[in-house]
Protein backbone atom coordinates (compact mmCIF):
# COMPACT_ATOMS: atom_id res chain seq x y z
CA UNK A 1 0.00 0.00 0.00
CA UNK A 2 1.14 3.42 -0.76
CA UNK A 3 0.48 6.62 0.85
CA UNK A 4 -1.11 8.22 -2.02
CA UNK A 5 -3.31 5.40 -2.39
CA UNK A 6 -4.68 6.18 1.33
CA UNK A 7 -7.95 6.41 1.87
CA UNK A 8 -9.96 9.00 3.12
CA UNK A 9 -7.89 10.83 1.35
CA UNK A 10 -8.56 14.17 2.97
CA UNK A 11 -7.91 12.63 6.55
CA UNK A 12 -4.47 11.18 5.81
CA UNK A 13 -3.08 14.30 3.93
CA UNK A 14 -4.38 15.81 7.14
CA UNK A 15 -2.95 13.79 9.23
CA UNK A 16 0.47 14.10 7.05
CA UNK A 17 0.52 17.66 7.68
CA UNK A 18 0.25 17.58 11.23
CA UNK A 19 3.40 15.07 11.39
CA UNK A 20 5.72 18.14 9.98
CA UNK A 21 4.04 20.22 13.08
CA UNK A 22 6.19 19.58 16.62
CA UNK A 23 3.87 19.06 19.16
CA UNK A 24 5.03 18.00 22.56
CA UNK A 25 2.75 18.12 25.41
CA UNK A 26 3.19 21.22 27.30
CA UNK A 27 4.75 23.05 23.79
CA UNK A 28 1.94 23.09 21.46
CA UNK A 29 2.25 26.37 19.91
CA UNK A 30 2.85 25.95 16.68
CA UNK A 31 0.15 23.41 16.08
CA UNK A 32 -1.72 25.97 17.64
CA UNK A 33 -0.91 28.21 14.72
CA UNK A 34 -1.37 25.51 12.12
CA UNK A 35 -4.88 25.24 13.31
CA UNK A 36 -5.17 29.53 13.27
CA UNK A 37 -4.30 29.16 10.01
CA UNK A 38 -6.24 26.64 9.20
CA UNK A 39 -9.50 28.44 9.91
CA UNK A 40 -8.65 32.01 8.24
CA UNK A 41 -7.68 30.00 5.16
CA UNK A 42 -11.02 28.13 4.89
CA UNK A 43 -13.00 31.30 6.80
CA UNK A 44 -14.21 29.75 9.70
CA UNK A 45 -15.15 31.56 12.94
CA UNK A 46 -12.19 30.43 15.15
CA UNK A 47 -11.65 30.85 18.78
CA UNK A 48 -8.45 30.86 21.50
CA UNK A 49 -8.80 30.69 24.46
CA UNK A 50 -6.11 31.72 27.53
CA UNK A 51 -5.04 27.71 27.70
CA UNK A 52 -4.66 27.38 23.46
CA UNK A 53 -7.70 25.39 23.30
CA UNK A 54 -8.57 26.48 19.66
CA UNK A 55 -12.00 26.29 18.37
CA UNK A 56 -13.36 26.01 15.14
CA UNK A 57 -16.93 26.54 13.93
CA UNK A 58 -19.24 25.55 10.57
CA UNK A 59 -22.35 26.47 9.89
CA UNK A 60 -24.69 23.90 9.15
CA UNK A 61 -25.06 22.30 5.80
CA UNK A 62 -28.12 23.35 3.56
CA UNK A 63 -31.55 21.87 5.28
CA UNK A 64 -29.74 20.79 8.57
CA UNK A 65 -29.54 24.42 10.28
CA UNK A 66 -32.26 22.66 13.08
CA UNK A 67 -29.94 19.61 14.20
CA UNK A 68 -28.46 19.78 17.08
CA UNK A 69 -24.31 21.38 17.71
CA UNK A 70 -22.18 18.65 17.68
CA UNK A 71 -18.80 19.38 19.12
CA UNK A 72 -15.61 16.78 17.46
CA UNK A 73 -12.84 16.86 20.37
CA UNK A 74 -9.36 15.93 19.78
CA UNK A 75 -6.22 17.00 22.05
CA UNK A 76 -3.78 18.22 19.81
CA UNK A 77 -0.50 16.42 21.86
CA UNK A 78 1.56 13.96 21.54
CA UNK A 79 4.05 11.76 23.36
CA UNK A 80 7.47 12.04 22.55
CA UNK A 81 9.85 8.86 22.67
CA UNK A 82 12.29 7.48 20.53
CA UNK A 83 14.21 4.76 20.16
CA UNK A 84 17.93 4.96 21.77
CA UNK A 85 19.83 4.56 18.60
CA UNK A 86 17.16 7.82 16.62
CA UNK A 87 18.66 11.12 16.13
CA UNK A 88 15.30 12.99 16.77
CA UNK A 89 14.69 15.85 18.26
CA UNK A 90 10.69 16.49 18.98
CA UNK A 91 10.99 20.11 19.23
CA UNK A 92 12.24 20.71 15.80
CA UNK A 93 11.75 17.80 13.40
CA UNK A 94 8.91 16.38 11.63
CA UNK A 95 7.72 12.67 12.16
CA UNK A 96 8.40 10.78 9.57
CA UNK A 97 5.81 7.95 8.73
CA UNK A 98 6.19 4.37 6.85
CA UNK A 99 3.75 1.59 5.61
CA UNK A 100 4.32 -1.66 6.60
CA UNK A 101 1.13 -4.02 5.20
CA UNK A 102 -2.33 -2.44 6.61
CA UNK A 103 -0.14 -0.67 8.85
CA UNK A 104 1.31 3.69 9.27
CA UNK A 105 4.35 3.66 11.50
CA UNK A 106 7.09 6.15 12.47
CA UNK A 107 10.62 5.74 11.73
CA UNK A 108 11.55 5.18 15.46
CA UNK A 109 9.08 7.12 17.11
CA UNK A 110 5.82 7.51 18.73
CA UNK A 111 3.77 8.09 15.54
CA UNK A 112 1.73 10.74 17.20
CA UNK A 113 -1.81 9.15 15.77
CA UNK A 114 -2.63 9.77 19.41
CA UNK A 115 -4.70 12.23 18.76
CA UNK A 116 -3.14 13.24 15.45
CA UNK A 117 -5.43 11.29 13.68
CA UNK A 118 -8.45 12.82 15.63
CA UNK A 119 -7.83 16.82 14.67
CA UNK A 120 -6.90 15.07 11.28
CA UNK A 121 -10.09 13.34 10.85
CA UNK A 122 -11.81 16.66 12.46
CA UNK A 123 -10.27 18.98 9.72
CA UNK A 124 -10.89 16.86 7.17
CA UNK A 125 -14.61 17.49 7.47
CA UNK A 126 -14.37 21.38 8.34
CA UNK A 127 -12.13 21.72 4.74
CA UNK A 128 -15.29 19.82 3.09
CA UNK A 129 -18.35 21.07 2.15
CA UNK A 130 -20.02 18.22 0.49
CA UNK A 131 -20.19 16.16 3.81
CA UNK A 132 -23.72 16.50 5.40
CA UNK A 133 -24.07 17.86 8.62
CA UNK A 134 -25.32 20.11 11.27
CA UNK A 135 -23.94 22.87 13.57
CA UNK A 136 -20.18 21.38 13.76
CA UNK A 137 -17.78 23.13 16.86
CA UNK A 138 -14.18 21.52 16.79
CA UNK A 139 -12.92 21.58 19.37
CA UNK A 140 -8.48 21.11 19.75
CA UNK A 141 -7.94 20.68 23.52
CA UNK A 142 -3.64 21.13 24.60
CA UNK A 143 -1.58 19.27 26.97
CA UNK A 144 -3.88 16.04 27.32
CA UNK A 145 -0.97 14.05 27.77
CA UNK A 146 0.27 15.28 30.68
CA UNK A 147 -2.61 16.57 32.84
CA UNK A 148 -5.14 17.16 30.99
CA UNK A 149 -4.90 21.15 31.30
CA UNK A 150 -6.75 22.16 28.72
CA UNK A 151 -9.39 20.71 29.40
CA UNK A 152 -9.30 21.84 32.70
CA UNK A 153 -8.99 25.34 31.61
CA UNK A 154 -11.77 25.15 29.80
CA UNK A 155 -13.81 28.22 30.21
CA UNK A 156 -17.93 27.70 30.41
CA UNK A 157 -19.46 29.49 27.80
CA UNK A 158 -16.87 28.26 24.78
CA UNK A 159 -18.80 25.16 23.74
CA UNK A 160 -22.56 25.75 22.69
CA UNK A 161 -22.82 22.09 21.48
CA UNK A 162 -25.55 19.53 22.57
CA UNK A 163 -23.22 16.86 21.59
CA UNK A 164 -19.60 15.71 22.14
CA UNK A 165 -18.00 13.32 20.10
CA UNK A 166 -14.38 12.98 21.33
CA UNK A 167 -11.92 11.15 18.75
CA UNK A 168 -9.50 9.51 21.48
CA UNK A 169 -10.54 6.19 21.36
CA UNK A 170 -8.18 3.37 20.02
CA UNK A 171 -10.30 0.34 18.95
CA UNK A 172 -12.41 0.58 16.24
CA UNK A 173 -16.15 -0.64 16.72
CA UNK A 174 -15.81 0.42 20.05
CA UNK A 175 -17.73 2.93 21.24
CA UNK A 176 -17.25 4.43 25.13
CA UNK A 177 -19.76 6.16 27.44
CA UNK A 178 -17.48 6.52 30.66
CA UNK A 179 -14.50 6.33 32.18
CA UNK A 180 -12.77 6.75 35.82
CA UNK A 181 -11.77 10.02 37.25
CA UNK A 182 -8.31 10.30 39.60
CA UNK A 183 -6.72 11.53 42.23
CA UNK A 184 -2.88 11.55 43.45
CA UNK A 185 -2.16 10.94 46.99
CA UNK A 186 1.42 11.76 48.13
CA UNK A 187 3.16 10.62 51.37
CA UNK A 188 6.28 12.40 52.93
CA UNK A 189 8.15 11.01 55.37
CA UNK A 190 11.33 12.71 56.82
CA UNK A 191 14.49 11.00 58.18
CA UNK A 192 17.30 11.35 59.73
CA UNK A 193 20.56 9.23 59.35
CA UNK A 194 22.10 7.50 61.58
CA UNK A 195 25.29 4.79 61.72
CA UNK A 196 24.69 1.17 61.12
CA UNK A 197 27.32 -0.48 63.97
CA UNK A 198 30.33 -2.69 63.09
CA UNK A 199 29.77 -6.72 62.07
CA UNK A 200 26.97 -5.84 59.58
CA UNK A 201 26.27 -7.46 56.26
CA UNK A 202 25.12 -4.68 53.87
CA UNK A 203 23.27 -6.35 50.45
CA UNK A 204 20.87 -5.13 48.13
CA UNK A 205 17.62 -6.32 47.58
CA UNK A 206 15.78 -6.19 44.02
CA UNK A 207 12.40 -7.12 42.22
CA UNK A 208 12.44 -6.87 38.55
CA UNK A 209 11.37 -8.04 35.27
CA UNK A 210 7.74 -7.41 35.85
CA UNK A 211 5.35 -7.02 33.50
CA UNK A 212 3.88 -3.67 34.76
CA UNK A 213 1.39 -1.87 32.81
CA UNK A 214 -1.24 1.25 32.90
CA UNK A 215 -2.58 1.74 36.11
CA UNK A 216 -5.95 2.21 34.89
CA UNK A 217 -5.98 -0.21 31.77
CA UNK A 218 -4.30 -3.23 33.39
CA UNK A 219 -5.29 -2.85 37.00
CA UNK A 220 -7.69 -5.70 36.72
CA UNK A 221 -4.99 -8.11 35.40
CA UNK A 222 -3.94 -8.63 39.09
CA UNK A 223 -0.24 -7.79 38.20
CA UNK A 224 2.72 -7.90 40.57
CA UNK A 225 3.39 -4.52 41.88
CA UNK A 226 7.26 -4.32 42.39
CA UNK A 227 6.49 -1.69 45.48
CA UNK A 228 4.48 -4.22 47.25
CA UNK A 229 7.10 -7.29 47.07
CA UNK A 230 10.15 -5.45 48.23
CA UNK A 231 8.12 -4.48 50.50
CA UNK A 232 6.74 -7.57 51.95
CA UNK A 233 10.07 -9.29 52.20
CA UNK A 234 11.48 -6.04 53.73
CA UNK A 235 8.50 -6.57 56.29
CA UNK A 236 9.56 -10.06 57.13
CA UNK A 237 13.29 -9.48 57.72
CA UNK A 238 12.43 -6.46 59.81
CA UNK A 239 10.67 -8.62 61.73
CA UNK A 240 13.11 -11.46 61.96
CA UNK A 241 16.51 -9.56 61.90
CA UNK A 242 18.24 -6.33 63.48
CA UNK A 243 17.54 -4.65 60.18
CA UNK A 244 18.25 -1.51 59.01
CA UNK A 245 17.34 0.40 55.59
CA UNK A 246 20.02 2.04 53.62
CA UNK A 247 18.02 2.96 50.55
CA UNK A 248 15.03 2.15 48.78
CA UNK A 249 13.63 3.09 45.21
CA UNK A 250 11.18 1.65 43.10
CA UNK A 251 8.55 2.47 39.98
CA UNK A 252 8.26 5.65 38.49
CA UNK A 253 5.76 6.90 37.00
CA UNK A 254 2.36 7.70 38.87
CA UNK A 255 0.00 6.05 36.11
CA UNK A 256 2.23 3.26 35.74
CA UNK A 257 1.83 -0.49 37.97
CA UNK A 258 5.80 -0.37 38.67
CA UNK A 259 8.10 -2.92 37.15
CA UNK A 260 11.14 -2.66 39.15
CA UNK A 261 12.42 -1.65 43.22
CA UNK A 262 15.45 -2.08 45.19
CA UNK A 263 16.78 -1.79 48.65
CA UNK A 264 19.81 -1.69 50.71
CA UNK A 265 19.32 -3.57 53.87
CA UNK A 266 22.28 -4.83 56.21
CA UNK A 267 22.03 -7.26 58.85
CA UNK A 268 24.28 -8.59 61.31
CA UNK A 269 26.81 -10.68 60.07
CA UNK A 270 26.05 -13.84 61.46
CA UNK A 271 22.39 -13.74 60.09
CA UNK A 272 23.54 -13.23 56.18
CA UNK A 273 23.16 -16.68 55.29
CA UNK A 274 19.70 -17.06 56.76
CA UNK A 275 18.75 -13.86 55.02
CA UNK A 276 20.24 -15.50 51.69
CA UNK A 277 17.66 -18.80 52.62
CA UNK A 278 14.68 -16.44 53.96
CA UNK A 279 14.99 -14.45 50.05
CA UNK A 280 15.36 -17.83 48.43
CA UNK A 281 12.29 -19.18 49.77
CA UNK A 282 10.19 -16.07 49.29
CA UNK A 283 11.03 -15.91 45.88
CA UNK A 284 10.07 -19.16 45.05
CA UNK A 285 6.81 -18.30 46.60
CA UNK A 286 5.95 -15.27 45.04
CA UNK A 287 7.33 -16.13 41.79
CA UNK A 288 4.65 -19.19 42.35
CA UNK A 289 2.09 -16.61 42.89
CA UNK A 290 2.36 -14.81 40.26
CA UNK A 291 3.77 -17.37 37.07
CA UNK A 292 0.91 -16.25 35.08
CA UNK A 293 0.87 -12.35 35.36
CA UNK A 294 4.37 -12.22 35.69
CA UNK A 295 6.47 -15.16 34.81
CA UNK A 296 9.91 -12.97 33.73
CA UNK A 297 9.59 -12.22 37.38
CA UNK A 298 13.40 -12.00 39.28
CA UNK A 299 13.77 -11.02 42.75
CA UNK A 300 17.68 -11.82 43.59
CA UNK A 301 20.08 -10.45 46.49
CA UNK A 302 23.21 -9.20 46.17
CA UNK A 303 26.33 -7.98 48.38
CA UNK A 304 26.49 -4.59 48.33
CA UNK A 305 29.53 -2.32 49.61
CA UNK A 306 29.29 -0.99 53.16
CA UNK A 307 26.96 1.98 53.67
CA UNK A 308 28.04 4.46 55.45
CA UNK A 309 24.48 5.56 56.82
CA UNK A 310 20.99 4.17 57.33
CA UNK A 311 17.21 6.10 57.92
CA UNK A 312 16.67 6.40 61.06
CA UNK A 313 14.87 3.04 62.82
CA UNK A 314 11.67 4.47 63.67
CA UNK A 315 10.83 6.45 60.34
CA UNK A 316 12.01 2.91 58.70
CA UNK A 317 9.82 0.93 60.61
CA UNK A 318 6.83 3.45 60.32
CA UNK A 319 7.77 3.26 56.48
CA UNK A 320 7.79 -0.43 55.95
CA UNK A 321 4.49 -0.08 57.83
CA UNK A 322 2.36 2.26 55.64
CA UNK A 323 4.07 0.50 52.56
CA UNK A 324 2.86 -2.88 53.38
CA UNK A 325 -0.46 -1.44 54.77
CA UNK A 326 -1.22 0.92 51.22
CA UNK A 327 -3.73 -1.14 49.08
CA UNK A 328 -2.67 -1.35 45.66
CA UNK A 329 -5.07 -2.47 42.85
CA UNK A 330 -9.14 -3.42 42.43
CA UNK A 331 -10.79 -2.34 45.21
CA UNK A 332 -14.78 -2.21 43.72
CA UNK A 333 -15.82 -3.30 40.47
CA UNK A 334 -18.67 -1.62 38.50
CA UNK A 335 -22.39 -2.71 38.96
CA UNK A 336 -23.05 -0.74 35.55
CA UNK A 337 -21.06 -2.17 33.64
CA UNK A 338 -20.20 -6.02 33.65
CA UNK A 339 -16.62 -6.42 33.96
CA UNK A 340 -15.72 -2.95 34.46
CA UNK A 341 -13.36 -1.63 37.00
CA UNK A 342 -14.59 1.03 39.47
CA UNK A 343 -12.59 1.91 41.52
CA UNK A 344 -8.78 1.14 41.75
CA UNK A 345 -5.31 2.61 43.33
CA UNK A 346 -2.39 2.21 42.54
CA UNK A 347 0.97 2.23 44.65
CA UNK A 348 2.92 4.20 42.13
CA UNK A 349 6.52 4.89 43.20
CA UNK A 350 9.26 5.59 46.14
CA UNK A 351 11.14 7.65 46.41
CA UNK A 352 14.58 9.24 48.12
CA UNK A 353 14.86 13.11 47.76
CA UNK A 354 16.94 15.81 48.63
CA UNK A 355 17.15 16.81 52.18
CA UNK A 356 16.33 13.56 53.63
CA UNK A 357 12.89 13.13 51.98
CA UNK A 358 10.97 9.94 50.96
CA UNK A 359 8.21 10.81 48.99
CA UNK A 360 5.56 7.86 47.81
CA UNK A 361 3.42 8.62 45.27
CA UNK A 362 0.08 6.82 44.23
CA UNK A 363 -3.25 7.26 42.74
CA UNK A 364 -6.60 6.74 42.75
CA UNK A 365 -9.28 5.99 40.52
CA UNK A 366 -12.98 5.85 40.04
CA UNK A 367 -16.27 6.27 37.74
CA UNK A 368 -18.23 7.08 41.32
CA UNK A 369 -16.43 10.21 42.77
CA UNK A 370 -18.02 9.56 46.07
CA UNK A 371 -15.61 6.14 45.74
CA UNK A 372 -12.77 8.38 44.71
CA UNK A 373 -12.75 10.24 47.43
CA UNK A 374 -13.38 7.23 49.53
CA UNK A 375 -10.32 5.24 48.72
CA UNK A 376 -7.93 8.21 48.66
CA UNK A 377 -8.84 8.82 52.28
CA UNK A 378 -8.65 5.71 52.91
CA UNK A 379 -4.64 5.76 51.42
CA UNK A 380 -4.42 8.92 53.40
CA UNK A 381 -5.56 7.36 56.80
CA UNK A 382 -2.54 5.04 56.36
CA UNK A 383 -0.32 7.83 55.71
CA UNK A 384 -1.54 9.46 59.13
CA UNK A 385 -1.09 6.68 61.09
CA UNK A 386 2.65 6.08 59.97
CA UNK A 387 2.85 9.95 61.19
CA UNK A 388 4.14 11.00 56.92
CA UNK A 389 3.00 14.64 56.05
CA UNK A 390 0.37 13.71 53.03
CA UNK A 391 -0.86 16.05 49.95
CA UNK A 392 -3.43 15.43 46.96
CA UNK A 393 -3.84 16.47 43.54
CA UNK A 394 -6.72 18.67 42.49
CA UNK A 395 -7.96 15.04 40.14
CA UNK A 396 -10.02 15.12 37.44
CA UNK A 397 -13.69 13.96 37.37
CA UNK A 398 -15.16 10.79 35.48
CA UNK A 399 -17.59 10.11 33.48
CA UNK A 400 -20.23 7.95 34.94
CA UNK A 401 -21.93 5.67 31.55
CA UNK A 402 -24.99 7.13 30.34
CA UNK A 403 -26.90 3.22 28.67
CA UNK A 404 -29.48 5.48 27.70
CA UNK A 405 -27.69 8.49 25.65
CA UNK A 406 -29.33 9.55 22.57
CA UNK A 407 -26.04 9.67 20.81
CA UNK A 408 -25.28 6.35 21.64
CA UNK A 409 -28.20 5.02 20.18
CA UNK A 410 -27.21 7.14 16.95
CA UNK A 411 -24.24 5.51 16.59
CA UNK A 412 -24.93 1.87 16.92
CA UNK A 413 -27.65 2.09 14.80
CA UNK A 414 -25.71 3.55 12.47
CA UNK A 415 -22.01 0.77 13.17
CA UNK A 416 -25.10 -1.82 12.23
CA UNK A 417 -26.52 -0.01 9.20
CA UNK A 418 -23.12 0.52 8.23
CA UNK A 419 -21.33 -2.64 8.58
CA UNK A 420 -23.64 -5.71 9.59
CA UNK A 421 -22.79 -6.09 12.87
CA UNK A 422 -23.14 -4.43 16.65
CA UNK A 423 -20.61 -2.07 18.00
CA UNK A 424 -19.08 -2.76 21.76
CA UNK A 425 -20.18 0.02 23.94
CA UNK A 426 -17.71 0.51 26.55
CA UNK A 427 -16.43 2.16 29.19
CA UNK A 428 -12.71 2.42 30.39
CA UNK A 429 -11.16 2.84 33.99
CA UNK A 430 -8.70 4.94 32.28
CA UNK A 431 -8.56 9.01 31.78
CA UNK A 432 -10.50 10.76 29.01
CA UNK A 433 -11.06 14.41 28.94
CA UNK A 434 -14.81 13.80 28.50
CA UNK A 435 -14.90 13.54 32.45
CA UNK A 436 -14.08 17.21 32.80
CA UNK A 437 -16.10 18.43 29.65
CA UNK A 438 -19.07 16.72 31.61
CA UNK A 439 -18.32 18.42 34.94
CA UNK A 440 -18.29 21.59 32.50
CA UNK A 441 -20.89 21.19 30.39
CA UNK A 442 -23.37 18.64 32.63
CA UNK A 443 -26.27 18.30 29.87
CA UNK A 444 -23.19 17.22 27.15
CA UNK A 445 -24.60 13.97 25.10
CA UNK A 446 -21.15 12.28 24.91
CA UNK A 447 -19.03 8.55 23.08
CA UNK A 448 -15.95 8.50 22.30
CA UNK A 449 -14.44 6.15 19.34
CA UNK A 450 -11.66 6.30 16.85
CA UNK A 451 -9.55 3.72 14.67
CA UNK A 452 -7.69 1.15 15.83
CA UNK A 453 -4.34 1.92 16.78
CA UNK A 454 -1.42 -0.12 19.13
CA UNK A 455 1.62 0.43 21.08
CA UNK A 456 0.70 3.87 22.03
CA UNK A 457 3.20 6.35 24.12
CA UNK A 458 5.80 4.09 22.57
CA UNK A 459 8.09 4.00 19.56
CA UNK A 460 5.96 0.61 18.01
CA UNK A 461 3.29 2.84 18.20
CA UNK A 462 1.05 2.24 14.81
CA UNK A 463 -2.49 2.36 13.58
CA UNK A 464 -4.47 0.31 11.19
CA UNK A 465 -4.71 1.67 7.94
CA UNK A 466 -8.28 0.23 6.97
CA UNK A 467 -9.90 1.12 10.32
CA UNK A 468 -9.49 4.62 9.39
CA UNK A 469 -11.58 4.37 6.67
CA UNK A 470 -14.33 2.70 8.52
CA UNK A 471 -14.00 4.72 11.40
CA UNK A 472 -14.66 7.63 8.92
CA UNK A 473 -17.65 6.17 7.18
CA UNK A 474 -18.95 5.94 11.25
CA UNK A 475 -18.57 9.22 12.01
CA UNK A 476 -19.98 11.01 8.50
CA UNK A 477 -22.98 8.54 9.26
CA UNK A 478 -23.63 9.68 12.26
CA UNK A 479 -23.66 13.32 11.43
CA UNK A 480 -26.06 12.50 8.63
CA UNK A 481 -28.56 11.57 11.79
CA UNK A 482 -28.20 13.79 14.44
CA UNK A 483 -31.78 15.14 15.86
CA UNK A 484 -33.41 18.18 15.15
CA UNK A 485 -33.32 20.37 18.30
CA UNK A 486 -36.33 20.00 20.57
Amino acid sequence: MEKKDLKPTGVFRYFEEICQVPRPSKHEEKIIAYLQDFGREHHLETLTDEAGNVLIKKPATPGMEQCKTVALQAHVDMVCEKNHDVQHDFMADPIVTVIEGNWMKAQGTTLGADNGIGVATALAILSDDSIEHGPLECLFTVDEETGLTGAFALKEGFLHADILLNLDSEDEGELFIGCAGGVDSVGEFAYQEIDVPQGYFYAKVQVKGLTGGHSGGDIHLGRANANKLLTRFLSQTYRQHDMYLCQINGGNLRNAIPREAYAVIAVPEADKHALRAELNIFAAEVEAEYAVTDPDMQIVLESEQVSSHAIDRDTAKRLIQALYAIPHGVYAMSQDIPGLVETSTNLASVKMKPDHIIRIETSQRSSTASSKQDIANMVRTVFDLAGASISHSDGYPGWKPNTHSEILEIATESYKRLFGTEAKVKAIHAGLECGLFLDKYPSLDMISFGPTLQGVHSPDECMDILSVERFWEHLLDILKHIPHKK
